[in-house]
């Protein structure tokens, strides 16, 4: 699959030689070089809070593992908590990107249920310091943090839209929150407890939980057993 979405951030060093400003009369345009810096200090930003944690992580820690100068940082974001939301929110659009691209590639809702849910525990599981920045450390970084978080959570209501009803009548209030609630609780405990890669594993239960609300127990079942997890990043990025 050809797909020429960013990876997440964190998927790369902040020091990457690909991505090295090289000084000489060829100077790139100051807009190429602050989107280079900015990526950089994405990938720094991420590895840094998931090694020190976000209170510990300093500017100076993530100028350094960007080899970007503080300057350059204070020019594109107002301080540590701006960085950490900027990069958030790039990272999570990434993610949502390719759910979209995944859920829309399937003819039905039940098979791109679970390829949006398999994309999201193999890129998670793909690149560990971005899940522990994005689902852990985001509850030290402040009351904006979490807000974005809540609004990344009501976004996810989008992949239930075409999901069947039950014939035992509508909805419970709530129910679809409560569903993205508890898939998004039982990956916080894989990346606090540091079982990142068990992530994949994660994919015929999660659809079983998922689906059982709108197919019935019946009908879900054969998630547990009919489908074993993949990893998708090398088509995602490729």
């Amino acid at each position: 699959m050809t797909n020429t979405i960013d990876p997440l951030p964190g998927a790369r060093t902040g020091r990457d030689p690909a991505r090295a400003i090289k000084r000489g009369p060829r100077t790139l345009p100051p807009e190429v070089v602050a989107a280079t810096q900015r990526e950089r200090l994405y990938d720094a930003l991420v590895h840094t809070v998931a090694e020190k944690g976000y209170t510990n992580a300093r500017v100076s820690d993530i100028c350094a593992a960007a080899g970007v100068t503080r300057p350059a940082f204070y020019a594109l974001f107002a301080g540590k908590e701006d960085a950490f939301l900027d990069t958030y929110r790039f990272g999570t659009g990434v993610l949502l990107r390719l759910m979209d691209d995944a859920f829309e590639s399937e003819t039905d809702w039940r098979t791109g249920a679970r390829a949006a849910l398999r994309v999201l525990l193999s890129l998670l599981a793909s690149v560990p310091a971005f899940a522990t920045m994005a689902i852990v450390e985001i509850d030290a970084a402040g009351p904006e943090a979490r807000r974005e978080r809540a609004e990344l959570l009501g976004r996810f209501a989008r992949f239930f839209e075409a999901a069947p009803h039950p014939a035992s009548g509508p909805l419970p209030e709530g129910l679809i929150d409560t569903v993205v609630g508890g898939v998004y609780s039982t990956i916080y405990r894989y990346v606090s407890d540091g079982h990142v890669d068990r992530l994949p594993g994660l994919l015929p239960m999660l659809s079983y939980f998922t689906m059982a609300p709108f197919l019935g127990r019946e009908g879900a079942a054969t998630e547990l057993t009919e489908h074993s997890p993949r990893s998708d990043t090398d088509e995602v990025f490729h």
